[in-house]
């Protein structure tokens, strides 16, 4: 004999009960958890080539050699002279 009843731990509901009926039970979700961050903006990069200026990097991804200054200012920690850059420096193209 088990310490709760006589059974083994399966026994049957006794008879004439009917069992539970969880058919029509639809699932929701319920948790604490923060919903997904939105995707970050994917960040785009251009490695300078020899001949590059920021300017001429600006004309051929925005259209307009005056957006050198977006290019500039997302790069300042790489940039310390916007009329110096260096083939092979990688910089980070904002939107």
């Amino acid at each position: 004999m088990g310490i709760f009843g006589s059974g083994g731990g399966g026994e049957k509901p006794p008879p004439g009960k009917p069992k539970a009926d969880f058919s029509n039970v639809k699932a929701t979700s319920s948790s604490t958890a923060p919903p997904p961050a939105a995707p970050a903006a994917e960040e785009r990069t251009y490695v300078v080539v020899k001949g590059d200026t920021l300017s001429k990097i600006a004309q051929q991804l925005y259209g307009k050699a005056s957006a050198w200054t977006r290019i500039y200012e997302a790069n300042k920690d790489l940039i310390k002279d916007p009329d110096r850059i260096y083939p092979g420096q990688k910089l980070r193209i904002p939107q």
